[in-house]
């Protein structure tokens, strides 16, 4: 049985980590398998939305696999063999042009949480839980969270978590900022649904070209980043898609991408 699953239909990804028996944590082989998951991706032009989450109801996914036969590393040697990509190939990857949507199901901690801050669209169930809890095992959330979790809510709520390793509820952490929406269990994938369905409506060159602004440009200034020639925005101001769109809205009718 493969523990991390690819699927694409109607051009959507869906990754879904299936590790139950650990709550979906990432041992080595998975990490190395969701890598070459976006690696795909990021070559595949067909793909406009990616959806991530964990298989079953009870996780996410709970970060590294701290099992006693996954555990080999002590956190010298983990912290000096960092994946550049993060946690699950995606927590700090910023070549992958793909809106990323997290559908979150239940636990979310650790580097599974960290995975939620490489994501741009964060959805999840009522009784999801997250927390960056590695103080708590004398280890540091090392692929991103730490950096990224105060950039994304406010400083004090975040040295909250960061400090206490505590965790947090979906309700807590959509005020906070990092939730986009709530929903009841039972509609997680509606929800999840309805989204992709509204990046789906968007011109896909926008859409990347959007993606890659924000990923590549972080360190800009705000004007400094409106100068930046970006491929994917060159190629979105002389696409197809810009004169279908325009074309549709003055017909008033709704508009067929060609997405190049």
């Amino acid at each position: 049985m493969e523990e991390v699953t690819l699927t694409i239909e109607n051009h959507v990804a869906a990754v879904v980590i299936d590790r139950q028996h650990v709550l979906n944590a990432v041992d080595g082989r998975t990490q190395a398998r969701l890598n070459e998951i976006w690696n795909q991706l990021e070559a595949d032009p067909s793909v406009r939305a990616v959806v991530i989450t964990g298989a079953g109801t009870r996780a996410f996914c709970v970060g590294a696999d701290m099992s006693a036969t996954a555990v080999d590393k002590t956190g010298l040697q983990y912290w000096s063999g960092l994946d550049p990509n993060g946690f699950g190939g995606l927590s700090l990857r910023t070549s992958l042009d793909i809106p990323v949507i997290a559908r979150v199901n239940g636990f979310a901690l650790g580097g599974g949480m960290e995975m939620v801050l490489g994501a741009d669209i964060v959805i999840a169930a009522e009784s999801a839980r997250f927390g960056l809890t590695e103080p708590r095992v004398g280890r540091l959330a090392l692929d991103g969270g730490i950096h990224q979790l105060v950039r994304r809510i406010p400083h004090t709520q975040a040295m909250g978590m960061l400090l206490t390793g505590r965790k947090a509820g979906a309700a807590e952490m959509q005020a906070m900022g990092l939730v986009n929406e709530v929903v009841p269990d039972d509609g997680l994938d509606a929800a999840v649904q309805r989204w992709v369905e509204q990046i789906l409506a968007c011109a896909p060159t926008s859409v990347q070209a959007v993606k890659q602004m924000v990923t590549r440009t972080g360190h800009l200034t705000a004007a400094e980043a409106r100068g930046l020639r970006l491929p994917a925005l060159m190629a979105a101001l002389d696409s197809e898609d810009s004169a279908e769109g325009v074309r549709a809205f003055q017909e008033k009718r709704p508009p067929v991408w060609p997405g190049r």
